[in-house]
């Protein structure tokens, strides 16, 4: 999963991005309104953070804006202001969660986790499935036979992502694009590397094969 970050605050964007990594997200990030803007224009994200304080347009009216195109991406706005007033009409500009400054981390990432899974219905996306392999996002645990399997968040978002699309070939390029955040090298074999760390994990002990090569394509979660 993408999220954008759109903060003028170089700091602030290094530690938030750092956790999002380390949580298994792909991160994007704009230091100002317009780039910001364009970003969310042009890309999906699962979910946007963004501080109100920015050059270029501000916070609110780069949401105001996105929300007049149609744009329904799940956004966090960033505040120093605390009064009541202030988060009214961050909600009324279109926000869909209000986090004043300092933060935890710890707490953002709550509140992007449950943003995502509102928009997402979260009667379809708490619990992923393929065959007798289960993903449960709101214990982030991994489970087949019952038999519960420890993943490194790249092994997680790479398993997440494979559930959302079972049945399909999906090729490296999309692979890379959507678990790590730089464009695909043809020369870098870490899709491999993590697949068949992945693979060890979810089908080395357990008769029936899930994850499956298609040679010259990419690689597919199947039931059968």
């Amino acid at each position: 999963m993408k999220i954008l970050i759109i903060e003028d605050d170089k700091d602030i964007i290094s530690f938030v991005s750092k956790g999002l990594h380390e949580a298994g997200y792909v991160v994007d990030s704009a230091t100002d309104g317009d780039e910001g803007y364009m970003k969310l224009l042009t890309s999906h994200y699962d979910a946007a953070v963004v501080d109100i304080m920015l050059p270029g347009i501000d916070g609110l009216t780069v949401i105001e804006n996105i929300r007049s195109k149609k744009i329904y991406t799940p956004i966090i706005i960033l505040s120093a202001k605390r009064e009541v007033d202030d988060r009214v009409i961050g909600f009324q500009k279109g926000g869909d969660d209000y986090l004043t400054k300092p933060f935890s981390f710890s707490e953002l990432l709550v509140r992007i986790q449950a943003l995502i899974r509102r928009s997402s219905n979260i009667k379809e996306k708490t619990l992923l499935e393929c065959n007798d392999l289960s993903m449960n996002l709101i214990s982030h645990t991994v489970k087949r036979e019952n038999v519960s399997i420890e993943l490194q968040p790249k092994e997680f978002a790479l398993l997440e992502y494979l559930l959302r699309n079972k049945e399909r070939v999906l090729s490296k390029t999309l692979i890379m694009e959507n678990i790590w955040d730089y464009n695909f090298d043809p020369q870098t074999n870490i899709v491999d590397v993590v697949v068949s760390r992945l693979r060890s994990k979810i089908d080395k002990d357990f008769s029936q094969k899930l994850l499956h090569t298609v040679r010259g394509v990419g690689y597919v979660l199947k039931e059968n």
